[in-house]
């Protein structure tokens, strides 16, 4: 089993944060959970596997080719058979430049993209399972994406502003507020959370949660500082706090999944 991560040429450098393959050969079932990270992706099944996803406690067959929406809370996966799964990750303001449809209408589904986008996403998967190398494809993907992006120009000033003001609340302390973030910008608190809602899917204050859960798994695989630090460094008033926001994005404690995620894989 190997997953791979590709940088994206540099016109598309703005709007994706990476390509991604992911391969195994195993008859074996693999399951996984797949947990909020603030990324919409696009993901083409190239091999003869089949990938599941649980819906209200049942798990379902994904489509050939993905399109998965924002995840707000925990999600069970499975994998069944020979895999080759060629994925866009995108950054969090990417997916509106690339669909019609609001992005809010996807959060927690896996959805068909071929019905969204028809002939056009058909034909990409078709040529995608013909092309010889994974750099072939990987071009073959850019081409789509850059295609798309020249449609839907008339969005591009809004989602360049979405792509800085969520730059710059990741880059400011957890403690900063959505109305300073709003008056650097010149907009309105109501206005930013309708465009974060429209073109992310997301509400600013969820962004701001999910980016902390992932600092805190980030300090939690270090194994270098106790939760109550790892609390205060990302911003928690406190450890419950810290705690409460952790297992309703992964179903877990911090301490049962740190027990976990440290436990060497078996030979």
């Amino acid at each position: 089993m190997t997953y791979r991560e590709i940088t994206p040429g540099e016109q598309l450098k703005p709007y994706v944060k990476c390509y991604f393959i992911f391969e195994s050969d195993s008859s074996v079932e693999l399951n996984d959970t797949v947990f909020p990270a603030g990324n919409m992706e696009m993901i083409f099944n190239l091999g003869e596997g089949v990938w599941r996803t649980e819906v209200n406690g049942i798990f379902q067959d994904t489509p050939s080719v993905e399109l998965w929406g924002q995840i707000t809370q925990p999600t069970p996966v499975k994998s069944v058979g020979r895999q080759v799964m060629l994925g866009v990750k995108f950054l969090p303001h990417a997916p509106a430049f690339f669909l019609d449809e609001e992005v809010s209408l996807f959060n927690d589904k896996v959805v068909d993209l071929r019905d969204l986008m028809g002939a056009v996403v058909k034909e990409l998967h078709a040529r995608l399972l013909e092309a010889p190398s994974l750099r072939s494809r990987i071009e073959l993907l850019e081409g789509f994406l850059v295609h798309c992006m020249s449609m839907k120009r008339k969005k591009a000033e809004k989602l360049r502003m979405i792509g800085e003001i969520m730059k710059d609340m990741r880059s400011n302390s957890f403690a900063d507020t959505i109305e300073n973030t709003a008056n650097r910008y010149n907009v309105t608190p109501r206005y930013l959370q309708k465009l974060f809602v429209q073109y992310t899917g997301m509400t600013p204050k969820l962004f701001s949660k999910i980016n902390r859960f992932q600092l805190s798994l980030q300090l939690i695989s270090r194994n270098e500082s106790s939760f109550t630090a790892i609390a205060y460094d990302c911003g928690y008033a406190d450890q419950s706090h810290f705690i409460r926001d952790f297992k309703s994005f992964t179903g877990t404690t911090p301490s049962s999944y740190s027990n976990t995620s440290l436990i060497p894989a078996t030979p």
